[in-house]
């Protein structure tokens, strides 16, 4: 949610009979309600040998104006990077859902790579001139390597559609948080499923992949990691403007710098040359 680089979940709790205890609500625990849990610092106990824990947010006013919620889920509305939120939930005398779309307004300092496998169908040289790219499959497998701002190595892996049944709701691609770490990923490993029967593993690996980027990952064939394409998309942002804008700024000081030097220099050649003139001229006297 937040690009950090750790996992937020957003559940939906009824009755305590049918939640975890952990996610009951005694102010109005008969109506079945959307929570945001937020992968934090441990600060219990119970937590320690992990390191991680989920602090669960009830006063979300977005998240608690809508009555009846059946499912909540994360989705990139805006094409940003920055995650927002779908929820879908029951309304009275009507036998279809609700779809509401809340947008995140968190704006951080952090950094993010989107990726997306594609069922790896022909992208170059196809037959009758038609590039069909094919469609987002469940089951692939993308992990990086890269080096956080303090120069330790960092990871983190995420599977694309995870599962496809019970109304899962969730994204067709995956999102990877670098927080605050604007280096290129050293690594990005995408792997697909392998059919039964089939030992060797089905993976390929790209290097220096730019942050605030989208990667769309073409496996095609799917028996030949090698022949892979991928293509990456970068993604606009305020970041990007002000980095050209500082160095825009760094050249034009630069310039000035040099241009008064360049003047400088000039003022003493010509000093230099009327000197010598005037030397000259004393000497032929």
């Amino acid at each position: 949610m937040n690009t950090g680089g750790t996992v937020e979940v957003c559940v939906c709790v009824s009755s305590p009979r049918d939640s975890c205890q952990v996610l009951k609500n005694t102010s109005n625990s008969a109506q079945q309600q959307a929570f945001l849990l937020e992968n934090v610092a441990c600060n219990n106990v119970s937590c320690r040998d992990v390191g991680r824990m989920f602090r669960v947010h009830w006063d979300q006013s977005d998240l608690n104006a809508i009555p009846k919620a059946v499912v909540a889920t994360f989705f990139d509305i805006y094409e940003d990077g920055i995650l927002d939120m779908i929820v879908l939930s029951r309304t009275e005398g009507k036998k279809e859902l609700t779809i509401h779309a809340l947008k995140n307004n968190f704006e951080a300092d952090a950094y993010f790579v989107k990726v997306i496998v594609l069922s790896g169908l022909c992208s170059n040289d196809c037959p009758d001139k038609v590039k069909p790219f094919g469609v987002n499959q469940p089951g692939p497998y993308v992990m990086y390597t890269s080096v956080d701002s303090n120069g330790y190595l960092k990871n983190a892996s995420a599977g694309q559609l995870s599962q496809s049944a019970h109304l899962s709701l969730q994204l067709p691609y995956t999102v990877l948080g670098l927080g605050r770490s604007a280096n290129f990923l050293d690594h990005l490993f995408v792997g697909i499923p392998r059919p039964p029967g089939v030992k060797e593993m089905r993976k390929q690996e790209w290097t220096a992949i730019i942050p605030n980027s989208q990667l769309i990952v073409i496996p095609y064939p799917n028996s030949d990691p090698r022949s892979w394409s991928a293509k990456l998309y970068l993604t606009p942002s305020n970041i990007v403007l002000l980095t050209a804008v500082a160095l825009i700024g760094v050249c034009v000081f630069i310039l000035i710098i040099i241009g008064v030097l360049h003047w400088q220099e000039k003022k003493a050649d010509d000093r230099e040359k009327r000197q010598e003139a005037y030397r000259f001229h004393f000497d032929a006297m």
